[in-house]
């Protein structure tokens, strides 16, 4: 098999293509045969040991696979070779063959292409979680996204419209925009990369004048940084604010304001809540199986890369330059 593999903390350009012997499952594992490994922030973290998880070295990045069942480890009787399965794998995915515990592996529709699979469940499930489990959002809501143009970014919006919002996308660039605007947000507001006051109360007016007189029902808040506050500005009464991600820094908020709105901040760990409310999870990848089926819901994906080439993949991440996701792409079978 082969692996990009982090031999040394440090950036995209510190992994190496290696050759190694194919895995062999375990008691309760299967061995996968990846198809195709979704590019997500985490990846860029995990490499130069800024993640919460800090694998031993040497390790692959990549968190998100899918692929076909090749082999099965003693004790499993849920699948069967061929099987076709998406999985969150912590790290490990950048291979051609991975090991990984059967009861995370998850059968993906027979319609579902492998590169769908691969940037499907990272993003839909943390956007999904964020927006029925934590704001519980209602149709006629307005629903602010930042960072829009992004992986969980476009998926709160295409979710969002399918939940009955009216959505409001906030980007960095015109092409981000139009991109925000063909997957189906309702208004578009464009923000400066460095925002100092004045731009933020730009930007602050400009929301308001969009969502109306009451304000913005939900925050998305996959951005961080300079964005947060003049968001929080921009709420409605009782509305939510959704902590999602801090790719521009982890931001300093008044908390006045949660007083003088009335609002919830409220955090996000998709993640978490996985492993801690199993049940509701499974309920939610079936309803996110059903959107997709239904045309509602469709993966983004906005560059693929071989193998070979995914460390040019976390660097475009890294650049915040992408236009929803980014796959890797796997040479052998």
């Amino acid at each position: 098999m082969q692996a990009l593999l982090s031999v040394a903390p440090g950036g995209p350009a510190t992994l190496e293509l290696t050759t190694l012997p194919d895995p062999k499952p375990c008691k309760g594992q299967l061995l996968i045969g990846v198809k195709a490994a979704g590019v997500n922030f985490p990846d860029t973290l995990i490499i130069r040991d800024l993640y919460q998880m800090k694998p031993p070295r040497p390790f692959a990045p990549g968190g998100e696979i899918a692929g076909e069942v090749l082999a099965l480890g003693e004790g499993v009787s849920r699948f069967k070779p061929g099987d076709r399965v998406l999985a969150l794998t912590g790290h490990g995915g950048f291979s051609t063959r991975v090991t990984l515990k059967a009861d995370t592996a998850i059968r993906i529709p027979d319609a579902m292409p492998y590169e769908d699979a691969a940037c499907f469940i990272f993003t839909y499930g943390t956007s999904y979680h964020a927006l029925k489990d934590r704001a519980e959002i209602q149709s006629g809501e307005t629903l602010l996204v930042l960072g829009a143009a992004g992986g969980v970014g476009s998926a709160a919006i295409e979710l969002g419209k399918a939940m009955g919002a009216r959505v409001i996308a906030a980007v960095s660039s015109p092409e981000k925009a139009e991109f925000c605007s063909q997957i189906g947000a309702d208004d578009v507001v464009i923000y400066p990369r460095d925002m100092d006051k004045d731009a933020q109360k730009a930007f602050s007016a400009e929301v308001k004048k969009l969502a109306g007189s009451d304000g913005v029902d939900v925050v998305y808040d996959a951005v961080g940084g300079a964005l947060a506050e003049p968001s929080l500005r921009s709420m409605a009464w009782k509305g939510r604010y959704l902590v999602v991600g801090f790719p521009a820094g982890i931001p300093r908020i008044p908390l006045n304001l949660a007083l003088l709105k009335g609002c919830q901040i409220v955090g996000v760990f998709w993640g978490a809540s996985v492993f801690r409310d199993p049940i509701g999870h499974a309920d939610n990848v079936k309803n996110l199986f059903d959107l997709y089926t239904a045309g509602k819901i469709r993966p983004r994906i906005g560059a693929r890369f071989p193998l070979a080439r995914a460390h040019e993949a976390l660097e475009q991440l890294s650049q915040r330059s992408v236009l929803g996701k980014i796959v890797v792409t796997m040479e052998e079978s």
